[in-house]
């Protein structure tokens, strides 16, 4: 019997369900969408992540930099960060930061989302 912690998925609120995820829709996420429920959201996959987009009462989301002066609004586990940072910038998503190794000692890049999350992609070295 395992214990412990096991996967982890993020939630993102969001002013437009449809925009958020069409966004992760292209650049490889596969979408299941329950707007018809009584909480409705969109659930995102890809490899092991997964994201439960939300509606949001608000019209904007902060980021955590701005609401929180940094940070970043998620953080993906990867092994093939150079692929995907390219990946990523062959569809024009926008590279904030450039795979470097940080002084945490992460490898680790990190993109801007449809609606301003910073997500940093990256693992130990």
């Amino acid at each position: 019997m395992n214990q412990g912690f096991s996967h982890c998925l993020q939630i993102f609120p969001t002013p437009n369900l449809n925009k958020t995820a069409q966004f992760y829709e292209g650049i490889g996420f596969r979408a299941d969408y329950y707007l018809e429920s009584a909480e409705p959201h969109v659930c995102l996959y890809r490899d092991s992540i997964e994201i439960v987009v939300t509606k949001s009462k608000n019209n904007e989301i902060i980021p955590n930099r701005i609401s929180h002066g940094y940070g970043y609004d998620a953080y993906f586990v990867a092994y093939e960060q150079k692929a995907l940072e390219q990946e990523l910038m062959d569809l024009g998503i926008k590279i904030v930061r450039p795979l470097s190794t940080t002084d945490y000692n992460n490898r680790e890049f990190v993109f801007e989302d449809i609606d301003g999350r910073w997500i940093a992609v990256g693992n130990k070295l």
